[in-house]
């Protein structure tokens, strides 16, 4: 390999880097989302400096082409990132269509306030507060 390639690899990794944290900085990226792209800038930076690093792994994993352990590892990351990623899509989806039911159900009980007869001293029933549990009556000691 050429100097050019190293010196190559070193400032990809160092770009990679810090990317990710101005990424952070700013609020653009969670940490929890980047924790997966550090450790790949972190993993190509300490191939860039110690090259000779991917051949000792590779020989002690029996892997013949150390490249096939680059696409293996870099696979590997964008696996875990993709899982994470539908993880949190998942989640979001379920809260989603919860404050989707819960707006509706507040929807409908305003339209029949809002259409409910007016007639002093009475509340339509949906106007009504409705009970919570920790909404239990007091008793007051003399």
């Amino acid at each position: 390999m050429s100097v050019t390639s190293y010196v190559l690899g070193i400032v990809a990794a160092l770009l990679i880097l810090v990317v990710v944290i101005e990424m952070l900085r700013r609020g653009r990226l969670r940490e929890r989302h980047a924790l997966w792209w550090m450790l790949a800038g972190v993993l190509a930076l300490v191939l860039g400096i110690f090259p000779g690093t991917l051949d000792w792994v590779s020989g002690l994993l029996n892997i013949a082409v150390p490249t096939n352990l680059i696409f293996f590892v870099s696979i590997a990351i964008l696996f875990l990132v993709c899982l994470q990623t539908s993880s949190e899509l998942t989640t979001l989806e379920d809260k989603t269509r919860t404050l989707a039911e819960e707006v509706a159900m507040l929807s409908n009980r305003l339209a029949a306030i809002e259409n409910a007869p007016k007639s002093e001293g009475t509340q339509h029933p949906a106007a009504q507060k409705e009970p919570r549990p920790d909404d239990r009556p007091t008793t007051q000691l003399k």
